[in-house]
């Protein structure tokens, strides 16, 4: 499996498992922690997610899945941007861990920028990783300015990239990989299927024999320092998930690609959802 190595040396694998919208209907949820529960077993050992997905109910799928395991699994979740004071950091780090049924968790990010400041919310983290509730921090939807604002510490940004939407590679990216901090890419393979039927990632797909979304993986993982979160809940979609580093994009598939979604010449807006 490829991995991504963090700037204090930790390496995790460079494919993991986003819970974007887990938890939200009760009917669904052995499904979903039979499926990050698979994941695991596949090498798929990050697993993200955020104390806003279903309010909470994505945390506790993910800590039912990694009961009796938690020390296979790099763990990841968010904290709210109106959450993130200097107290209320500690406070919804607290309540991630009970829903989460662990102790620590190995990454925090900050969910996106809001009222309160940076230092502030860094501050928190600091103190939570002190206290050994976190291992390191992080931030989610961050441009570079905000970044340049950060003071060392830290380990990655999680942010919205897929071929049609990548922005970031104009400075966001490059001044990532210039300072080892990596990338996590969610929405890696779009949202809402459009991305998924455009005629070139299709052209591509049918000549590796593969998926449409196992080539938009492929195209992201492309990219050094560069991480990418797909959720998936099909057993199938699991195991191509799990094979997309295996598969080589050749230049003549890389420039029919940016054909149909040309790469940035300009700074543009950073895209989220």
């Amino acid at each position: 499996m490829q991995s991504i190595t963090f700037p204090d040396g930790t390496r995790v694998p460079a494919i993991g498992q986003g819970t974007w919208h887990m938890g939200e209907r009760p009917s669904e949820r052995r499904r979903e922690v039979a499926a990050l529960r698979q994941g695991l077993e596949l090498g798929l050992t990050l697993i993200d997610t955020a104390e806003m997905y279903a309010d909470g109910g994505a945390e506790e799928v993910v800590g039912e899945a990694i009961a009796g395991c938690r020390d296979q699994v790099f763990l990841v979740s968010k904290v709210y941007p109106w959450n993130a004071s200097l107290k209320g950091t500690a406070q919804a780090c607290e309540r991630s861990l009970r829903r989460l049924g662990t102790d620590h968790l190995d990454l925090y990010l900050l969910h996106w920028r809001g009222e309160h400041p940076l230092e502030d919310t860094v501050e928190a983290f600091e103190r939570l990783r002190e206290q050994g509730r976190i291992a390191r921090w992080g931030v989610s939807n961050l441009d570079l300015s905000d970044l340049q604002e950060l003071p060392p510490g830290c380990a990655a940004n999680q942010v919205l990239y897929n071929p049609e939407s990548r922005g970031v590679e104009f400075d966001l990216l490059p001044y990532q990989q210039e300072q080892g901090m990596p990338l996590m890419a969610y929405c890696p393979v779009g949202q809402g299927g459009a991305l998924l039927r455009n005629a070139a990632l299709v052209e591509v797909a049918r000549r590796h024999a593969a998926t449409p979304a196992l080539v938009a993986l492929a195209w992201a993982l492309r990219q050094d320092g560069v991480l990418v979160i797909p959720k998936a809940v099909d057993p199938l979609h699991l195991k191509q998930n799990a094979a997309a580093h295996q598969l080589r994009l050749s230049d003549d598939d890389l420039a029919l690609i940016d054909h149909s979604f040309p790469p940035p010449r300009r700074k543009r807006t950073l895209e989220m959802v």
